[in-house]
């Protein structure tokens, strides 16, 4: 299969979802090509931005359990194919 080149971009809103998203994102590190955590202390939420490279059904697995956490939102974007 095909590898991908895409960012996941997530937005924690539930403290209490931290643990599972990074036993998540530690799972599919060997994936992961570089994460960037930014935390908004005045909105009370983090920003993460995780670029990948791997399979798309990888991808969008790893996509679907994220947005599916309490409190987290997840969306993906992929690079244009290089043919």
């Amino acid at each position: 299969m095909d590898k991908r080149v895409a960012v996941l971009s997530i937005i924690v809103t539930d403290g209490d979802s931290v643990a599972a998203l990074n036993e998540l994102l530690h799972q599919y590190g060997s994936y992961i090509i570089c994460r960037m955590g930014v935390p908004y202390r005045e909105r009370h939420m983090n920003i993460i931005s995780i670029a990948l490279d791997a399979p798309a059904n990888i991808i969008s697995a790893l996509s679907g359990k994220v947005g599916r956490l309490k409190g987290v939102t997840a969306k993906t974007v992929y690079a244009p194919e290089i043919l």
